[in-house]
């Protein structure tokens, strides 16, 4: 499937690369196909976008929880992903929302309400953890800067 992006431009992407939410995301819920895709030219490096297949203009950051809190590890009821399929814990990937405002140095992700994929069957589904261990805005621009430093 070909589509336009808003980020990146015209992408082709093969259907076995498309990720289903059974419920859509928290805010669209008519917005069920995605896929994960990331700058060609910056590597797969720490942030990716989940592209709607649906919207071509609707594309989120998104990033990998453990590279901003190692021990990021919230409860979730097998309840909640009963939708995405079998549980294998080998297969599941999980990302959170990255906001990146018009002052960078604010930018943060949402602890509190992971996507969580099952690479195996391509379901993914979005959560809310529950209690307060988690935040809505937690920041992580020191934290990439610093990583980004550690590599050079």
């Amino acid at each position: 499937m070909t589509i336009v992006t808003k980020v990146f431009g015209e992408v082709t992407i093969d259907d076995d690369k498309i990720i289903q939410f059974p419920s859509g995301i928290i805010g669209f819920p008519d917005l069920t196909d995605f896929a994960l895709i990331h700058d060609e030219e910056k590597g797969s490096g720490s942030i990716h976008w989940l592209q709607s297949m649906q919207e071509p203009a609707f594309a989120m950051p998104v990033m990998d929880p453990l590279l901003v809190v190692p021990d990021y590890n919230p409860e979730v009821d097998d309840e909640l992903l009963k939708k995405i399929g079998e549980i294998n814990p080998e297969e599941l990937l999980v990302l959170v929302t990255v906001t990146v405002p018009s002052d960078i140095t604010k930018m943060t992700v949402n602890l509190k309400g992971p996507i969580v994929i099952n690479a195996a069957e391509k379901k993914a589904c979005q959560i809310i953890v529950e209690g307060d261990g988690y935040a809505v805005k937690y920041p992580i621009y020191d934290i990439l800067n610093a990583m980004k430093k550690a590599g050079e």
